[in-house]
């Protein structure tokens, strides 16, 4: 609307007059602008700018006689410019006569009020219904500065009341949001960004502006410029995304999950929709994603233990039902598992140092059933230090990992510690029965998994209890 008002405002009474019959001779009621060409070329300009306006305008000069009405105007009531201009007002025709005398007095007296005044009026259309339309109106001034007449800019309210709630909701999006908001170019670099997701970039606002994407995230860039990519080309998911990404901060790299939605930007200005860039709307849900997993752990775990206890209870031979126990632990949970019996059959607490045997395996190679070992007896060559036998003298959980980053020196602390070669991580939980420590169930993770938590242990923990109760019965019943 103000870019429509700027337009019209420094065109005096004499100019807006060579516009009318610009206007009237479009219509075909003369064929002659008059003698001066170069009056005419200035006339047709400022008729096609003002023609091809979003808003529509009419003005009225010093006597409130219509000047000018352009086509914007036309197409919201209906009347032509030969049938508008030249009328006095708008009483009997665009305004209902009991209304006509404020409208027109509302209107005029923009003529002596300083810059734009606004107002709202019910007006009439060519096929007699009624059109709320909100106003600006100004005086337009003549070579000496005085009021020579008034223009008034209008559209009809709920169109300007979307527009505004358009403007409302960009500004509250990059102001009061609690969603990060990003506005991406087309080379994939933030144009504006809202404080919400400056703030999760660990960034000022300003600092993230015009910056490849690589040099806010540490892990996830590849994804997220994937997903940009395609809705630039292809337009919106039909559902939010969620995408795991990592932060530099200055404790180290911070992971999070952010769920995004994105919109295409397309240039309504275009006879074509051009892209301008992408939405990025998205939300932190890292807190309610870890909880949503670790519920849904939890539940498998659980569900793990309660079908082993039913296969185990079909087992005939004790040992066995030991072997089934670790089976089904070791699905989702770790590569490898091993079962070292205390020499002699189990120790109390205080006994010294003690000898273990391994009872019970998985494959080292290709991935099948545990099998039962340690018919001979002899017991294993475990160093000092070795995180089985701290399991046994502490009666008590131990992890180890592999420090060294390279695989050759990884490969060399496993073997050290007679575990498979790949082994990186490990976790020993201590077999208790009776009061007495049975023996160590040792789990171990390769590289490609992460190495053993809490949470881990206490699994751990839990599949012990079973496997020592399952070793103590077998040695109660005498059947190795």
């Amino acid at each position: 609307m103000v870019t429509s008002e700027r337009s019209v405002a420094p065109y005096t009474r004499t100019q807006l007059q060579g516009v009318q019959v610009s206007a009237s001779r479009r219509s075909g009621t003369t064929d002659e602008l008059g003698p001066d060409e170069p009056e005419r070329d200035g006339s047709d300009l400022l008729a096609a700018l003002l023609d091809g306006m979003d808003a529509a305008l009419c003005a009225f000069d010093a006597d409130g006689v219509l000047t000018h009405w352009n086509r914007e105007a036309e197409r919201i009531l209906g009347w032509t410019a030969a049938e508008a201009v030249g009328r006095r007002g708008f009483a009997g025709w665009a305004v209902r006569t009991a209304d006509a005398e404020e409208v027109e007095s509302r209107l005029m007296s923009a003529m002596e009020a300083p810059g734009r005044q606004v107002d709202e009026f019910a007006l009439l259309t060519k096929d007699g219904g009624r059109v709320l339309v909100r106003t600006q109106s100004a005086a337009v001034r003549g070579p000496e500065g005085k009021p020579a007449g008034v223009y008034c800019a209008f559209s009809e309210v709920h169109t300007q009341i979307d527009l505004e709630r358009s403007i409302a909701l960009s500004e509250a999006l990059f102001e009061d949001a609690g969603w990060g908001v990003v506005l991406v170019d087309a080379d994939l670099r933030p144009a504006v960004i809202n404080a919400h997701a400056a703030q999760a970039f660990g960034t000022a606002r300003g600092a993230a502006l015009g910056r490849p994407l690589g040099d806010l995230l540490a892990q996830g860039v590849e994804e997220l410029e994937s997903a940009l990519t395609h809705v630039l080309s292809e337009g919106a998911p039909p559902a939010p995304a969620e995408m795991w990404v990592s932060l530099r901060t200055a404790e180290g790299e911070r992971r999070r999950c952010w769920r995004s939605g994105f919109v295409r930007l397309a240039s309504p200005l275009a006879e074509e929709p051009v892209p301008l860039g992408v939405g990025w709307l998205f939300q932190d849900v890292t807190e309610a994603k870890q909880t949503e997993q670790e519920a849904a752990l939890l539940r498998f775990r659980a569900n793990q233990l309660h079908r082993a206890a039913r296969a185990a209870a079909e087992c005939e031979n004790p040992g066995e039902a030991a072997a089934v126990h670790l089976d089904f632990a070791l699905a989702g949970f770790a590569d490898h598992a091993l079962v070292d019996r205390v020499a002699g059959g189990g120790s109390a607490d205080g006994e010294g140092p003690v000898r273990l045997v391994r009872t019970v395996a998985t494959p080292a190679g290709s991935p099948g059933p545990s099998h039962i070992t340690g018919k001979a007896g002899l017991p294993l060559r475990y160093g000092e230090g070795h995180p089985a036998l701290q399991c046994v003298d502490r009666a008590g959980s131990v992890r180890a990992d592999a420090a060294a980053a390279d695989p050759g020196q990884a490969r060399e602390w496993a073997l050290a510690r007679q575990w498979p070669r790949d082994s990186v991580h490990a976790l020993c939980a201590v077999l208790r029965s009776r009061g007495r420590t049975l023996g160590v169930v040792t789990f171990l993770r390769n590289a490609g998994r992460s190495r053993f938590e809490r949470a881990d242990a206490m699994y751990a923990e839990d599949v012990a209890v079973r496997i020592a109760m399952a070793l103590d019965l077998e040695e109660l019943t005498g059947r190795p």
